[in-house]
């Protein structure tokens, strides 16, 4: 009895699995949940932990053993989408942002999104002027302090706090000058929710950056945004285009495609090359799903999108959950007693030492931080300058696109929106795709010069990602370059002709493979009892009747006489 019972729970204890999520004030939330308990229901549990409802815009990311980030399918088993072994982590993340986060219905979400947009503020991926970026810093200043106080706040108390991934002195004076003189009286959820409409102004908004390159072997930065499709390059926005001009999204190996209709009825479309083939699956879903979320006027829209023409070729995938208008919609029908916001302002933080209130936390001192900063443009900029060979595919997509939307649109005559003083480089430990990583002395080097690794800046057990220099360097067909190598033209036309051999191969199967079928059908029909027309034709021809008789009846007692002695097997 008592063995049975010990089996019956080593049973359960194999059924179940732990399950770590960390949100995004940094704390952590664990639980038990089966082994084929699928992505919704963790997510559920997490929003009732938080008491979310307006939890559509929000997603669980996880990263698998090949450093590869990917979001949390909630239609799928949790089990079979994780390629390790349990206790999974996993962390909280803004998957699609509010267009209008001045719109959410309640002050919990407006919350949760000001954390994450301070995150993003924090890693580089929100790029402002400096002027924007005193201003952003001055509200979360404001938010996690309160009013200036001369007898807490002591000269240069705002040096104390890490807004950004780098920044001067004189920026840190000015940010201490608007929080003394222009913030006073400000409550949290006021400096909170003027801080998101601030930062719903800037270019980078909601940029979650996949690094890739273009058919001219230069490094550039996609993201997908509440707006459109972006691109950017160094300091500036090179292409940006609206959802709606948006007609297609493909992929092929470490090839992604985007195509667009603009006024007019001009066609373009832009090629860009990922470093790994499952990241460019991973920037193809991400297109897909955020088209769909912020495109779409219903979810009864939504179709299953395929990354080939062909229907026997590529990946096939479906947008599931509700689309942005539902979601708003939905957001006006809440009516209920706010919830209780427990603000993590003075708490320690893992990954934002700017919401501590005391000494940095940061693992590396600022003039260090800077020196590697240096190091990594240094690195962007020869790259940029050096000469590649000729793309795999050539596109013609020469003319660059401004934002016509919100109601800073630039002149139409600009060629590029300027975005930021400083380049377009996000924290390495930010990058949703890795790529090899390079010698042991580049490891070493960077330890030297102390640049953090993902662990110390993330905390999402995502270490080994390398840094934005070692991102741009790979070429068109997605090697990995040593720094001053570049692509040759035959390894181009090599892995062209590959693709050719393969889809040619891949289609000849595929035609062998139905005319097999369509064979066996026709067999199986002939030798059916059907009184039609066309099979009555059939049987009467010799052929058909040599056929029956040397072949099909052998064959029939063969397999009858092996059933039966197969049955008569298992009878005994």
């Amino acid at each position: 009895m008592l063995s049975r019972l010990m089996s019956g729970s080593i049973r359960n204890l194999e059924r179940e699995y732990n399950c770590t999520v960390r949100l995004l004030d940094d704390t952590e939330y664990t639980c038990t949940i089966q082994r084929d308990a699928k992505g919704q229901y963790l997510f559920d549990l997490i929003c009732h932990h938080l008491n979310l409802l307006e939890k559509d815009y929000f997603g669980i990311r996880y990263v698998d053993p090949d450093k590869q980030r990917h979001w949390l399918e909630f239609t799928k088993s949790i089990a079979k989408q994780m390629k390790s072994q349990p206790p999974f982590t996993m962390c909280l993340r803004v998957k699609f942002y509010p267009p209008d986060p001045a719109a959410l219905k309640e002050e919990i979400t407006r919350y949760l999104v000001f954390l994450q947009i301070k995150r993003d503020l924090y890693h580089g991926r929100l790029l402002c002027k400096t002027t924007d970026a005193a201003m952003l810093a001055a509200y979360i200043l404001q938010a996690e302090i309160g009013d200036y106080d001369p007898g807490k706040h002591p000269e240069g108390y705002s040096s104390k706090f890490q807004f950004f991934p780098k920044h001067s002195e004189k920026l840190e004076r000015r940010i201490a000058e608007i929080h003394k003189t222009e913030l006073m009286g400000q409550t949290p959820e006021t400096s909170e929710l003027n801080f998101l409409q601030k930062a719903q102004m800037l270019e980078t908004y909601g940029v979650d950056p996949h690094p890739c390159k273009d058919v001219s072997g230069n490094p550039a930065f996609l993201a997908f945004t509440p707006f459109g499709f972006v691109v950017l390059q160094g300091n500036k926005r090179v292409h940006f285009l609206k959802w709606n001009e948006v007609t297609k999204l493909k992929f092929e190996g470490k090839t992604f495609h985007i195509y667009a209709n603009q006024k007019e009825d001009k066609k373009i479309i832009l090629t860009y090359f990922a470093p790994t083939p499952e990241a460019c699956k991973h920037l193809w879903k991400c297109g897909v799903e955020n088209q769909a979320f912020y495109k779409l006027e219903k979810s009864s829209q939504v179709r299953t999108v395929s990354s080939s023409n062909l229907f026997f070729k590529g990946s096939r995938f479906r947008y599931s959950g509700r689309v942005a208008k539902e979601v708003m919609e939905q957001s006006a029908k809440i009516k209920r007693e706010p919830p209780e916001i427990h603000r993590a302002g003075l708490v320690p933080s893992r990954s934002c030492p700017s919401i501590t209130h005391g000494p940095r936390l940061s693992s590396v001192p600022r003039t260090r931080r800077r020196a590697v900063h240096i190091s990594i443009m240094e690195g962007l900029e020869s790259l940029r300058d050096s000469a590649h060979s000729t793309p795999v595919r050539s596109v013609s997509h020469s003319e660059s696109f401004m934002s016509r939307s919100r109601s800073h649109a630039a002149d139409a005559g600009e060629g590029a929106a300027v975005i930021s003083d400083e380049a377009y480089s996000p924290s390495d430990s930010v990058l949703p795709t890795p790529v090899v990583e390079r010698s042991l002395e580049l490891a070493i080097s960077r330890q030297i010069n102390g640049a953090p690794c993902s662990i110390e800046e993330e905390k999402e057990s995502e270490a080994g990602t390398p840094s934005v220099g070692d991102v741009a360097e790979f070429g068109p067909d997605g090697a990995v370059l040593t720094r001053g190598e570049t692509p040759t033209s035959s390894s181009s036309e090599t892995e062209q002709v590959n693709k050719f051999v393969l889809s040619v191969l891949r289609l000849l199967l595929v035609t062998i493979g139905l005319l097999f079928f369509l064979l066996l059908l026709l067999i199986i029909l002939t030798e059916s009892d059907l009184d039609i027309a066309f099979l009555r034709d059939i049987r009467q021809t010799p052929e058909f009747e040599q056929f029956h008789y040397e072949y099909f009846c052998p064959l029939r007692r063969w397999v009858t006489c092996k059933l039966r002695w197969f049955g008569t097997l298992l009878i005994k």
